[in-house]
């Protein structure tokens, strides 16, 4: 039997952070006055406390004038366990962010929504409706449990799936900060009751067995100063890691008897992944396995970890103060030899599970109670009205007119449910007329990616995200293809700082802003998010995309097992050696390229000439294995140059005669244009050197006319 005996937390000085909390009556002041007040924004303390009311003071930074007060707006989200979403409260969402909003919706990363672009002075009545129509803003961001995450699936005949949701929802209420600030100044005190909790829970949270609780307070669990930092929880079943569950603070995974009953929970601990650029003290971690428990004890469990976290966190630097940094510093021994002393009893040894996978769900799917539901891609996780595409319409007319609640799901995604089979053609019908494309439709590299919302409107980003990865896919894939790599994706996050939001460091190819318009490139994640990605450059000017990626995915195409992944593929061949076959492959880049074997010929009429074409007799030179980063007058497409900023140069003179003479000019050309010109060589059926001439002659004669 273990020490039961309470730890006693070492003395710290407090950050500044920690004293606003403790002096703010329970997340009451400075909001509930300076609320009041007729101002665009909040102090600093202020700001710090509305975190915790679900609300980010912003200011969009595209609208920023020397000399003028800044365009301050706020974002909120709301606090949705499991992603589920009511139909009354989505179109409330709707209905604000039209109102008092910049007309969107986004989808997070932890199963919530965002509303952006609400003035302070409509900050009240946004959370009273969201409140008054079965939602919370309560916890959603600041040092406390933030939204409890489950896989969106739906399904009613997978029990495990059923226990996953409801257990997401009753931790999400056993940690629920208990203050009664969010109703004082939100709702004028008026106490809105949106479900009854699980008498279980509300005893678990009142039992004080082993000194984790502060009986005494306002705040049981959490005390004075809440928690040093952001806690994130999940919960999951076995093999369905949609939740990314190596990336929580703690993941809860459901076990079940062979009946698909109830037993307990293996229990993971450790993970995050925000980190501060240049700290090299701060680092993504994977949470690792702890235990397992008992069903019946999973709440008492889970109030010793967040009472370990609570009182040993360091809360003298923020960017210390996660978990993961207790758990890398004590090592998982010691770290579950003090959740035991406040659990009372030993953790068991952990269950065997199966191989984790990433599923996201979209498509039309079979709920197991002979109803429907279906799983929408969201680009960018933004939901909107833009030209032909009409999803933020869609939605509306299907949720006001079948009544459908939904469920944000962990990729930025919704997922529609309780749907009568009779009305599937309906509601694909609608989606169809509004531009909304079926996961068919999507390309697997536009699928799998995800991006946090960065400029302009987070005061962390540091460049582009949300509105740079269209085209940064675009390119990806266009690059893909011309290395004859059509049916290639992977797994692409990116983020606009190294906070992380959007996991970039578990992904295959991630990018993290470093600089305007510049990003760490981050590479070998696996494709069911089990494994961290690593820092293989620190820079990357976005301009120099393809001539970076383009030795690297011609590795991986030379090199690659049968089945083998992109990010498994860097894991496994390392990058030493990636850099090596870079280095190799930027030098040949100073090779030439025979591209042009032209026979000029005139023909006898007036002022007139004629250039032909024929077949080379030679064997068209090899593209060589090389990225050109210099090259002397590169000849391009009149397109190509200008996409490049580049002259086209002109095309070398020739002498016209009567007699049929061979005139041969040799050329350089930049790698990639080669590789797209032989590309579209293969597709027409063309030599490469008539193709070259073709386009050329397009070109001289362009110019011929505009100088007519």
């Amino acid at each position: 039997m273990v020490n039961v005996k309470n730890p006693t937390p070492t003395e710290r000085k407090l950050s500044k952070i920690e004293a606003i909390k403790e002096k703010s009556n329970y997340l009451r002041e400075p909001v509930a006055t300076e609320l009041q007040q007729e101002t665009t924004h909040f102090t600093e303390d202020g700001v710090q406390i509305l975190k915790f009311h679900g609300s980010y003071q912003q200011d969009n930074r595209d609208n920023r004038v020397k000399g003028q007060e800044k365009d301050y707006q706020f974002m909120l989200r709301t606090r949705s366990p499991g992603g589920v979403v009511p139909p009354q409260l989505y179109l409330t969402l709707d209905r604000l962010s039209d109102e008092v909003g910049n007309h969107t919706i986004r989808a997070t990363t932890r199963q919530g929504f965002q509303l952006h672009g609400i003035l302070k002075k409509n900050l009240k009545q946004a959370i009273a409706s969201i409140v008054k129509n079965m939602g919370s803003t309560l916890g959603a961001c600041g040092d406390l449990n933030r939204n409890v995450m489950a896989p969106p699936a739906p399904y009613t005949n997978r029990p495990e799936y059923r226990y996953a949701w409801e257990y997401a929802n009753n931790i999400a209420d056993l940690l629920k900060p208990q203050t009664g600030a969010y109703y004082e100044i939100w709702l004028d005190g008026e106490k809105v009751i949106t479900g009854e909790e699980n008498p279980e829970v509300v005893a678990a949270r009142m039992r004080n067995n082993h000194g984790t609780n502060f009986p005494e307070l306002e705040e049981p669990i959490y005390g004075k100063h809440y928690m040093p930092r952001k806690f994130k929880v999940a919960v999951t079943v076995p093999g369905d890691n949609s939740i990314d569950l190596f990336s929580q603070d703690v993941s809860l995974v459901v076990i079940t008897d062979s009946s698909g009953n109830l037993e307990g929970f293996n229990i993971y601990a450790g993970g995050g992944l925000g980190r501060t650029r240049g700290k090299e003290e701060t680092f993504p971690r994977l949470a690792e396995p702890l235990g397992y428990v008992a069903k019946e004890d999973i709440y008492d469990l889970m109030k010793a970890i967040v009472a370990t976290q609570r009182d040993f966190g360091d809360r003298s630097d923020r960017r210390h103060a996660r978990m993961k940094y207790l758990l890398e510093e004590w090592g998982v021994e010691k770290f579950r030899e003090k959740v035991e002393s406040y659990f009372g009893k030993p953790i068991q040894p952990f269950k065997p599970l199966p191989e984790w996978k990433y599923e996201d769900f979209l498509g039309w799917h079979p709920m197991g109670n002979g109803k429907l539901f279906l799983g929408i891609s969201i680009p960018n996780g933004r939901i909107k009205d833009e030209g032909s595409f009409r999803l933020k319409t869609a939605l509306r007319q299907i949720v006001e007119k079948f009544n459908l609640p939904m469920r944000v799901s962990p990729h930025q995604n919704i997922i529609l449910y309780e749907i009568e089979p009779d009305s599937k053609a309906e509601i694909q019908q609608i989606l169809d007329k509004s531009g909304i494309k079926s996961e068919k439709d999507i390309d697997p590299i536009e699928r799998y990616a995800m991006a946090c919302p960065a400029l302009p409107t987070c005061g962390l980003a540091i460049t582009e995200s949300e509105r740079a990865i269209p085209g940064i896919l675009d390119r990806v894939r266009a690059l893909l293809d011309k290395l004859g790599m059509k049916d290639e994706y992977f797994v692409i996050r990116m983020t606009g700082c190294p906070n992380g939001c959007a996991r970039p460091y578990m992904a295959e190819l991630g990018f993290v802003g470093s600089g305007p318009d510049t990003y760490e490139v981050w590479l070998g994640g696996s494709p069911n998010q089990t494994r961290l990605a690593k820092l293989y450059l620190e820079k990357l000017s976005i301009k120099d995309l393809e001539a970076f990626l383009e030795p690297i995915f011609v590795y991986f195409k030379m090199h690659r097992l049968a089945d083998e992944s992109f990010g498994d593929f860097c894991e496994r061949v390392g990058f030493e050696a990636m850099r090596q076959f870079t280095t190799t492959y930027l030098a040949d880049s100073k090779m030439t390229t025979e591209t042009n074997e032209t026979e000029v010929t005139s023909t006898p009429t007036a002022n007139t000439s004629e250039l032909e074409t024929p077949t080379p007799a030679a064997t068209e030179p090899e593209a060589p294995a090389a990225v050109a980063t210099e090259t002397e007058n590169p000849v391009a497409p009149a397109s190509t140059a200008a996409e490049n900023g580049q002259a086209s140069a002109p095309a070398p003179e020739t002498t016209t005669t009567i007699n049929t003479n061979k005139i041969r000019h040799r050329v350089s050309l930049r790698h990639e244009v080669y590789i797209q010109l032989k590309a579209e060589a293969e597709r027409q059926g063309k030599p490469l050197v008539q193709l070259a001439t073709e386009i050329i002659e397009a070109y001289l004669k362009t110019l011929n006319k505009e100088e007519t």
